[in-house]
């Protein structure tokens, strides 16, 4: 089937957009985890969205899971240089939006960021 994009941009989102891939590839970013390690730093998302998002990103080459074999089952994430590869365009979007909270703040907003920790993109190498 011929997958075709009107924008370049679109292939970037087709990859990474969502709510919680940027945020899974931030816990990434330096580090191997498991699910229930990702779900401890991500609560707000279900279980089954989490696994779903993370077989995406595997799919696309953009995260790596390794299956133990081992009972109870064992597995961990970590990212593909390709993966690594979307650093600066992940930095770009959190310090694009550290900017914009700034400015809704401004404009009287009741809106914040409760965590700015950048590590996880910055550790991408």
């Amino acid at each position: 089937m011929r997958k075709i994009y009107h924008l370049a941009v679109e292939a970037t989102l087709d990859v990474i957009g969502g709510k919680w891939k940027p945020v899974i590839l931030c816990h990434l970013g330096g580090q191997t985890l498991r699910t229930s390690e990702l779900c401890r730093l991500m609560p707000e998302v279900s279980q089954r969205v989490l696994t779903r998002q993370l077989r995406e990103l595997e799919q696309d080459g953009i995260v790596c899971r390794k299956v133990y074999n081992q009972v109870p089952p064992k597995v961990e994430y970590s990212l593909t240089d390709e993966g690594k590869s979307l650093r600066n365009i992940l930095l770009a979007m959190s310090d694009w939006g550290e900017k914009r909270i700034k400015r809704e703040q401004q404009n009287g907003r009741k809106v914040e960021i409760l965590d700015h920790n950048q590590a996880g993109f910055l550790q991408m190498k």
